[in-house]
């Protein structure tokens, strides 16, 4: 399951996960975040030992500083409240679970 990221959950949700976070900056208007999206929502219901969040990147822009999001899709691994990586741009799903496993 996806959660909706926002400035107010972020404390909640990002820095007191018991797990990893998974975030999926995205937008409406990308089309390479449109063809992301299905992948983040697979990787959301086979992985019950990641917290994936959605973050809508028009809607939340004091996330985005926050993360120096500048190009999207942007997706962020955290770790006990961390930074660990982050990946730019479309990447198919094998390409962003091995990422996920080799970063974690």
């Amino acid at each position: 399951m996806e959660i909706e990221l926002t400035a107010e959950n972020f404390s909640e949700k990002v820095l007191q996960s018991d797990i990893p976070v998974l975030i999926d900056f995205w937008a409406e208007w990308c089309p390479p975040c449109r063809l992301l999206s299905p992948v983040v929502s697979e990787i959301a219901e086979e992985r019950d030992d990641l917290l994936v969040c959605k973050c809508n990147a028009d809607e939340q822009q004091a996330l985005c500083i926050q993360f120096g999001v500048t190009n999207i899709p942007a997706l962020f691994l955290m770790k006990d409240g961390k930074l660990v990586d982050a990946s730019i741009g479309y990447k198919d799903k094998d390409i962003l679970l091995g990422w996920i496993d080799t970063v974690l």
